[in-house]
């Protein structure tokens, strides 16, 4: 069993004035940066799976994981922007995948999640977000999906 995550004394709090809205607290997390370039993808899906890596999930399909950093990072580059940032995230056994297109002028919204991450087999959930930050695309994946049923 599991021994539980510490707790943080304080709230985070916000340099700029504006309180944070996505608090990652008692879990591993990972935030990477990249210029909003046609190599970000690659760059952001190579450097998601070594970070991941290191989180121990032997049953993560390495594949659909891949697939979903390189389609939410490829659809925050096309939205508009000088940067992207992916963030990743851990808990039970499922891994957040969040891309940041730091487009604030935009008024329109961050529009909808890439059709090709939403099928895949191993994403539990997908959506957008916008906000003051910017436009969020995500994808939740199950790290120890259940073995496929062979029909006998």
């Amino acid at each position: 069993m599991e021994a539980p995550r510490p707790q943080p004394a304080t709230k985070p709090k916000s340099l700029t004035g504006v309180p944070p809205r996505l608090v990652v607290t008692s879990r591993r997390a990972r935030v990477l940066v990249f210029r909003a370039d046609q190599w970000a993808p690659r760059k952001a899906a190579a450097q998601a799976a070594l970070a991941v890596a290191e989180w121990d999930y032997p049953l993560l399909d390495e594949h659909d994981f891949l697939k979903a950093v390189h389609g939410l990072v490829r659809t925050a580059v096309a939205a508009g922007g000088k940067r992207v940032s992916l963030h990743l995230a851990d808990q039970d056994s499922r891994i957040l995948v969040m891309v940041l297109n730091h487009q604030t002028n935009d008024h329109e919204g961050a529009g909808q999640a890439p059709t090709e991450v939403a099928l895949l087999r191993t994403v539990d959930a997908c959506g957008t977000h916008s906000d003051h930050d910017g436009h969020s695309w995500w994808a939740l994946l199950d790290a120890a999906p259940r073995p496929k049923k062979h029909l006998t």
